[in-house]
Parts: C-alpha cells; structure tokens; sequence
C-alpha cells in the first residue's frame, strides 16, 4: 500500500531578506522556521532544505541498512548514520556524504560495509537523490 507524507511552506518576502516556517502536515511534528542565511551561512535556530534532506537520508539509509542487515541473519543492535548535504550557493548540492558506524554482532568489517553500499544504492531517498553525488563511510563501532 502507497502512502503519501505531507508538510507545506509559508514563505514571505524576497529570497535574500524573506523568511519561511515549513509545517510537518502529515506527523504534525511542528513547525520549523527557514531563510536564506540560515541556508548559505549559519543556522542560526533555523533549519534549510538541506538539512531536511539530510534528516530523511540518514532515517532512510538507517532503515534500509537495518532492514538488510536483519535479512542476512545479523541484526543490528545499534546504527548511528550521519547525513552531510553540502550546498553551494549559486551551484545547488554539491554531494551528500553518508557515515554510518554499527554495532551488529556476528559480521565482520567487509560485509558491514557490503550492506552499508547495497543499503546506500537502494533506499528509496538515494534512489531519489540519484541527481548528486553520494558517498558513504561505514565502520563497525
């Protein structure tokens, strides 16, 4: 069965010296306020496009690693997956960079990191992104 995830924007004034508030409309999660400094310089409290795409990568990846992993008969008891989206301005993203460290007893580095790829090149946000450049680092903890 399909399903379909919701949030919207409300964004106010020019690119440079307007602001936004995305809206989690599905999980009613909250409300998270987004401008164009807090995208090409610093946060400053605010979250970017950038940062939401690096939230759902690294869920997604997690969850397909966790998922292959488990199929292989070596569950995982902890994985810890970070998502680095670079954006140049005036270019776009640049490259995401995945580093996940695990611990999944009854595997050894080589096949962690097996799985660690196949997870990378099928999770459905990779398959989404296939656009930019992603590289992946993966460790057992």
């Amino acid at each position: 069965m399909a399903t379909t995830r919701q949030a919207h924007t409300v964004w106010e004034g020019n690119l440079l010296e307007g602001k936004g508030v995305v809206t989690f409309d599905s999980s009613g999660v909250g409300e998270f306020d987004v401008s164009w400094p807090s995208r090409a310089e610093k946060p400053n409290g605010k979250t970017s496009p950038e940062e939401l795409i690096a939230a759902a990568h690294s869920s997604c990846f997690s969850m397909a690693l966790a998922h292959g992993l488990a199929a292989a008969g070596t569950p995982s008891t902890q994985l810890t997956t970070t998502a680095d989206v670079t954006l140049q301005p005036g270019t776009g993203i640049t490259g995401i960079h995945l580093t996940v460290q695990g611990q999944v007893p009854g595997i050894d580095e080589a096949d962690f990191v097996k799985a660690a790829e196949d997870a990378k090149a099928n999770c459905p946000v990779s398959q989404a992104l296939t656009g930019t450049t992603i590289t992946l680092s993966a460790s057992l903890a």
